[in-house]
């Protein structure tokens, strides 16, 4: 099987780098590219990503896995936008009678309310309504504005995964948004790396799964979206300037823990793996503030 090339963003000796990902640990380029890429952000911008690729390919790791902290592939992108109930069978879980809507819900995240690969997921002493949502997120690699659907892909730099973690007994304080429940300070996750974007299928084929303990929670086909991903880059770019880095984050399947009865809401020492073939793994695991 044919790995795809991974690009993370990790501590390490109290330094933020970045670098390749093999099976023997992590190359790091930081020395080599540091000067003119102070991140994974910079390298995304100037298209640089293969540059990246080609430069770590056959050499030895520099740390290992469990000597490094894993963080958020893209350091403080300008914009993370949410694509909320996009699969059909999680409109029906709403139970509101409602068909497919016209236009997709939306929403905005903070950099703040993420944390990286293989570090909890923080459930905060004011609730314990902490609930998981897998996804897959989709990195902007050329900004712009009013992008038309067919060249939305020539758009996208790389891929990632997400666990859209929410306290959802504050996403209903308010009747008209749910900014305040989805921004819990590191309550969420993206990660591990960045895959490359170089071919539709990645995208057109994928499928996502998200497991709690090892029990399969949520699992559907990334073409079942009733907002595809290149409808979804083409509508947001209409209002908003799309820039190098910004993450959009795709949708969720049916089966968040809110939707169980009674609700399966997380608890400290659960572990969610949330998982899309050629992306990765994304793991988390859960404690309290």
């Amino acid at each position: 099987m044919n790995i795809p090339a991974r690009l993370a963003t990790f501590r390490a000796a109290g330094r933020d780098r970045y670098g390749l990902v093999t099976d023997a640990g992590l190359v790091d380029l930081t020395p080599d590219f540091g000067a003119r890429f102070p991140t994974l952000r910079e390298v995304i911008e100037a298209g640089a990503l293969d540059e990246l690729v080609r430069a770590g390919q056959g050499r030895a790791a520099s740390w290992a896995e469990k000597d490094v902290t894993f963080l958020i592939p893209v350091p403080r992108p300008d914009r993370i936008i949410c694509v909320g109930v996009n699969f059909p069978d999680r409109n029906a879980e709403y139970k509101d009678g409602s068909a497919q809507p016209k236009h997709m819900s939306l929403f905005p995240r903070f950099p703040s309310s993420f944390t990286g690969h293989d570090t909890p997921l923080i459930r905060p002493p004011e609730n314990h309504t902490l609930d998981y949502e897998g996804e897959v997120a989709v990195v902007i690699g050329k900004g712009g504005r009013r992008i038309a659907q067919e060249d939305a892909y020539d758009h996208i730099a790389a891929l990632t995964l997400c666990n859209e973690g929410t306290i959802r007994d504050w996403v209903r304080h308010a009747k008209f948004n749910v900014t305040q429940g989805k921004n819990w300070d590191a309550t969420g996750a993206i990660g591990p790396w960045l895959v490359p974007f170089t071919d539709a299928a990645q995208l057109d084929e994928a499928t996502i799964e998200t497991r709690v303990n090892g029990e399969v929670r949520q699992q559907d086909e990334l073409r079942n979206m009733m907002f595809p991903i290149r409808e979804e880059i083409a509508y947001i770019s209409t209002f908003t300037t799309l820039s190098p880095g910004d993450i959009i984050i795709t949708g969720t399947p049916s089966g968040a823990g809110a939707r169980f009865d009674p609700p399966k809401y997380l608890v400290p020492g659960d572990v969610i793996e949330v998982e899309a073939p050629g992306i990765g793994i994304l793991r988390n695991g859960v404690a309290d503030e």
